[in-house]
């Protein structure tokens, strides 16, 4: 199928899973993952309605950046704090805080450019060693610490990235346990925690994911294709 097929497609699939767990289509907020793919692709995405694009590495932003159509750009993969500095006026907000260390750089950063940066907390749910995140016994002091010290960033919500699972429904009760921690922050009043958004489920597992209350998926491989490891970027 062609992306505009496997978009709708997906928007489909994305609107069942909504309305299974009581929302509508429009409460889940799509996000194309664009890692590997040419600026090319990016665009005939966003002809095809994609309003938001995601990426994993600072240097794939730089490289497509002034080719890609107006779209919001999220950072969805590891950031090291050193490389901060390149996108923090370029993405509409970071998924992947999993330090104190990274919020306050990326803290001074927009400072530097007038921003508030929203941000999204990794939590690692399943405590996989594999992959970043932090536990969920440690979301609270996380959140009290970057709302006392970073005042040019908003704590938006919490991203999980679930192990990947041959039964999707295996991984059920990992978005579960970040969801309970969700809704305990989701209606506190500050100006600098807005809990919006929930970022769980992938090409894999989103479905699971928004049954169990998820409000933003990221999804790659079931838009564009297989990525093609061997191509270089730039």
């Amino acid at each position: 199928m062609s992306i505009g097929e496997n978009i709708k497609y997906i928007q489909q699939l994305k609107a069942q899973a909504a309305e299974r767990s009581g929302r509508s289509g429009d409460d889940v907020l799509l996000v194309a993952v664009t890692k590997l793919h040419s600026a090319e692709e990016i665009n005939e995405a966003i002809d095809c309605g994609i309003t938001d694009i995601g990426e994993n590495k600072v240097q794939e932003i730089m490289d497509k950046y002034e080719k890609v159509k107006p779209v919001r750009w999220h950072l969805i993969g590891h950031l090291q704090t050193n490389k901060v500095k390149y996108i923090i006026d370029k993405v509409s907000m970071i998924h992947s805080v999993d330090s104190l260390h990274l919020a306050k750089e990326i803290d001074k950063r927009a400072a530097q450019h007038g921003l508030v940066m929203d941000i999204l907390i990794q939590v690692n749910s399943a405590m996989e060693e594999s992959k970043f995140g932090i536990t969920t016994d440690q979301t609270g002091d996380m959140i009290h610490d970057i709302l006392q010290q970073c005042p040019n960033v908003r704590i938006r919500g919490l991203m999980c990235i679930a192990p990947f699972e041959d039964n999707p429904d295996d991984a059920r009760v990992y978005f579960a346990e970040v969801k309970k921690l969700f809704d305990t922050y989701k209606n506190i009043e500050n100006p600098n925690l807005d809990f919006k958004y929930l970022s769980m489920g992938m090409s894999n597992d989103f479905e699971v994911a928004i049954e169990e209350g998820s409000n933003l998926i990221r999804v790659g491989t079931s838009i564009f294709g297989a990525r093609d490891y061997s191509k270089k970027m730039g």
